[in-house]
């Protein structure tokens, strides 16, 4: 499973990101089809369980967002969060823009679509490790 490419701290934020993403995803009050897709296979690598991807669609709205307050934290989500898209090689014009939609949600609101394309190019290296991605993306 993707999960095992990621260290043991990103396991444990595997509920919280996907909760944020989901209540993200539901500020207009819709999932497209598209987010649906995205949100799908984003359990399914986050070893998310049907039971628990269930009650948090449900009750997305009790999940608060909580973006990092310090900028190593924001960073480390956006690299996790990147690396899930490559992961499962689903780069495509809707996953970026909800990708940029979760930027915004992590507190990216200045210019938050350079912020993906930069991150998205960054983890194209798969052998870039984290303290990389953040001192590369500080630049």
């Amino acid at each position: 499973m993707y999960s095992k490419l990621f260290d043991s701290g990103f396991k444990k934020r595997n509920q919280d990101h996907f909760a944020a993403i989901v209540r993200i995803a539901m500020e207009d009050n819709v999932i497209t089809e598209e987010e649906k897709a995205f949100l799908d296979r984003l359990a399914r690598n986050l070893e998310i369980s049907e039971a628990v991807y269930n009650t948090i669609l449900k009750h997305y709205k009790t999940h608060p967002i909580n973006p990092p307050v310090t900028s190593e934290r924001r960073l480390e989500r956006l690299f996790d969060l990147a690396r899930m898209v490559y992961a499962d090689q689903i780069k495509d014009k809707h996953e970026v823009q909800i990708l940029t939609k979760i930027a915004i949600g992590l507190g990216y609101t200045s210019d938050p679509e350079t912020v993906v394309n930069k991150a998205l190019h960054l983890v194209g290296d798969t052998s870039i490790d984290i303290e990389t991605f953040i001192e590369k993306m500080k630049k």
